[in-house]
């Protein structure tokens, strides 16, 4: 690994999860002026030692909680790693992603970090690259990938193939599924399709429904005619598979094992809801997010979003290129495809050649109440 976690212990379209706080409760921090300004002039300082990075991220209207969150982490990553030679600057996407871009390249950024949405990563994308400034975003739309824009958010694909591998590996072969209309359902769709052939099954239906009242539950009553099957991914929020996964069991047997996707490791609850025991799911690990979590709340007065994490994990990788980035130049791009990969909160990473970060996830099954990891993450990648 690149980079440990060490300063925390030692002290698609992109679904926006909900989580603990809200824009009213926290507020974006103040990054402090640099020590030493160079003269006296308009906008931000300059500052000839140590690197810009701008952080680009909703701090008002209705995703200003979870932006808020990624900002306050940001701020904790660099005060756990004692840093002096990254200086991170905020810039409000709500107001407008291209104009926020702009700004933060007049203020002379070589790197950002951001944006969350899809949509913003599409306006952002080719003002940086015009300006040979990479953009490491937190979007999970595999589409908005490539041309120097590099994907750290958790690919729906990803979660789908590991979860898919291991019900195989537990003797599961006839697999259904039920997803969503649109970008994101088309692509766990396919996703799903590819692993279980992958996997050596098969899938004997797979039903999609639209995001309405009832949608999904008619679905899972279509789906019931095509038992028996020995598992059913469910490609929605935990939310939406609890509603579901009576109807599958009730339809196909209570064996019938249900399976998730990454969406469910943001949703607080989930492992209370008795429709989905025994279920598995495959998503990045909670050990150190866990230390994370209560370090922020110490810090900040509140819990954070669950995908702040990506944040923190974002100023780590920065950090340790910074190592080797001299002030004023160009951001090394090149070192964000170590073949090793990069280790934060979430785990060990890696940068692959379409620019989307390979996670290693666990597989968690829910139980009791709570939530067992059964299968655990690889602590890296060998070869």
């Amino acid at each position: 690994m690149v980079i440990a976690a060490g300063g925390l212990l030692a002290a698609c379209q992109t679904i926006v999860p909900k989580g603990p706080v809200s824009s009213s409760q926290q507020r974006p921090t103040t990054r402090p002026a640099a020590d030493r300004p160079i003269g006296v002039e308009a906008g931000i300082p300059r500052d000839a030692e140590r690197n810009r990075v701008a952080l680009l991220v909703p701090l008002s209207g209705g995703n200003a909680g979870v932006g808020t969150s990624i900002a306050n982490a940001t701020m904790l990553a660099l005060m756990d790693t004692q840093n002096q030679r990254v200086r991170i600057t905020n810039y409000d996407t709500a107001t407008g992603a291209a104009a926020a871009a702009q700004r933060a390249i007049a203020d002379g950024a070589q790197l950002i970090l951001g944006p969350l949405l899809a949509d913003d990563v599409r306006a952002v994308a080719p003002i940086a690259q015009a300006a040979k400034v990479p953009v490491i975003s937190f979007s999970n739309d595999t589409g908005v990938a490539g041309n120097g824009t590099f994907l750290m958010g958790y690919a729906p694909t990803q979660s789908i193939s590991r979860v898919v591998d291991f019900a195989k590996s537990r003797g599961v072969t006839n697999f259904a599924g039920l997803v969503p209309n649109g970008l994101y359902g088309e692509r766990a769709s396919t996703a799903f399709l590819r692993a279980v052939e992958g996997a050596g099954g098969q899938v004997v239906s797979l039903q999609t429904y639209a995001r309405t009242a009832g949608g999904v539950t008619g679905a899972a009553t279509r789906l019931a005619a095509k038992a028996p099957y020995d598992a059913v991914l469910i490609a929605d929020s935990g939310a939406t598979a609890a509603q579901a996964a009576g109807l599958v069991k009730r339809g196909a047997g209570a064996s019938t094992r249900v399976l998730g996707t990454e969406l469910w490791n943001s949703e607080s609850g989930l492992a209370g809801k008795p429709s989905l025991a025994g279920a598995w799911y495959a998503a990045v690990s909670d050990t150190l997010y866990r230390q994370y979590a209560a370090k922020y709340r110490a810090r900040f007065g509140a819990g954070p979003y669950r995908l702040s994490s990506i944040g923190y994990d974002s100023v780590l990788l920065t950090v340790r290129i910074a190592r080797d980035w001299r002030p004023g130049t160009a951001f090394p791009v090149g070192r964000l495809r170590d073949g090793d990969g990069f280790s934060g909160i979430d785990g060990a990473f890696r940068f692959g050649r379409d620019s989307i970060a390979e996670r290693a996830l666990e597989v968690k099954e829910i139980r009791g109440g709570t939530t067992t990891v059964v299968s655990p993450a690889p602590s890296g990648f060998g070869g």
